[in-house]
């Protein structure tokens, strides 16, 4: 991606002048970057805020959809080359699936090119060498009942047939993802490390959560907030002071 154009991956919220940091939201299984439309301006006019936009739906709808984490981490990673690049501070916010997605571009970008984030920050998603088996997620029948458990915004939208039918490939294709995506050695990461909880999630505990901190010699944090699995709506207020806290202090 060259620097000032836009990026199919990326949904820019423009600032005016150059950002003091770059923050990259990455979406949950099923989600878009429609999900952190609010983060947009959220944070000031030093931080430039980019939702990055999962092929297979909104703007994407027609593009083919991932079935597997790593080919995606790659793709996205050499969108984010280019902004790994450039010194001005970059930060990855990944929520679920997106915290693993988030994991795995910090890691080919400290790897491949020298050039990792400033900070990964980590939401309801264990750590890499914690993860547990979801492997009934790759059964269709499974989703619209794991979907409704979880709640958020997606339940919702499934309840109408016609959104049903248009996103539902998508969310199916990248719980696909989650179920594939098993544990596996964690690596030490080349940024400091926040994870954050959502206190009642069903799936995600403290531990689960606090695991990120062996990755992390370069510092961890951990902030647990009321709420479940999608607590970052209800706690979007205290969510965003406390991303833009950190996003202040690169």
């Amino acid at each position: 991606m060259a620097l000032g154009i836009d990026s199919a991956w990326l949904r820019r919220y423009a600032i005016q002048g150059p950002p003091a940091a770059r923050l990259v939201c990455l979406p949950h299984a099923g989600g878009s970057a429609s999900f952190f439309h609010r983060w947009g301006h959220a944070f000031g006019a030093g931080v430039e805020v980019l939702a990055t936009r999962y092929p297979g739906r909104q703007e994407r709808i027609a593009e083919p959809l991932f079935t597997a984490m790593e080919p995606m981490a790659d793709a996205l990673t050499e969108e984010l080359r280019p902004l790994a690049a450039t010194g001005t501070p970059l930060a990855l916010f990944g929520h679920s699936m997106g915290a693993s997605l988030a994991y795995e571009v910090t890691l080919r970008l400290q790897e491949r090119y020298g050039t990792p984030p400033a900070l990964l920050m980590v939401s309801c998603r264990k750590a890499p060498h914690l993860l547990t088996p979801r492997a009934e997620l790759a059964d269709k029948n499974n989703v619209l009942p794991e979907v409704r458990r979880m709640g958020g915004t997606d339940a919702a939208l499934l309840e109408d047939p016609d959104l049903r039918e248009l996103i539902l490939p998508a969310i199916e294709a990248d719980f696909g993802i989650v179920a594939r995506y098993g544990a596996r050695p964690g690596i030490q990461l080349e940024c400091p490390v926040v994870g954050y909880l959502g206190e009642g999630d069903p799936d995600v505990d403290e531990p689960g959560v606090r695991g990120w901190e062996s990755l992390a010699p370069k510092g961890f944090e951990m902030r647990v907030l009321p709420g479940g699995h999608f607590y970052l709506v209800d706690q979007e207020a205290e969510l965003v002071r406390d991303v833009g806290r950190r996003m202040a202090a690169l």
